[in-house]
């Protein structure tokens, strides 16, 4: 599977996001705010633990997060490089 519809899969499941399905959702769409699947502060906790649970990527500050988790692209390309797992 591709990395992308991986984490697309794995943050609809961890938010319990049923009613989106992973192909609805835009690799460039902003994850937060009004646009893309809009997601809030404590998602972003739950992402933060995705990472670390997932692919042994520990993020320490959260403004690093905010970019990380700017959409499915940006993030696909920073657990490609970050991965310990």
């Amino acid at each position: 599977m591709e990395l992308q519809e991986e984490l697309k899969t794995k943050i609809l499941k961890a938010l319990n996001l049923e009613e989106i399905r992973p192909e609805d959702v835009d690799d460039d769409a902003p994850l937060f705010g009004e646009e893309g699947i809009g997601l809030d502060s404590i998602d972003a906790l739950e992402l933060i633990v995705l990472l670390e649970k997932d692919y042994g990527i520990r993020i320490k500050d959260p403004k690093a997060g905010k970019e990380i988790f700017k959409s499915i692209h940006v993030m696909a390309d920073y657990v490609k490089a970050n991965r310990k797992k």
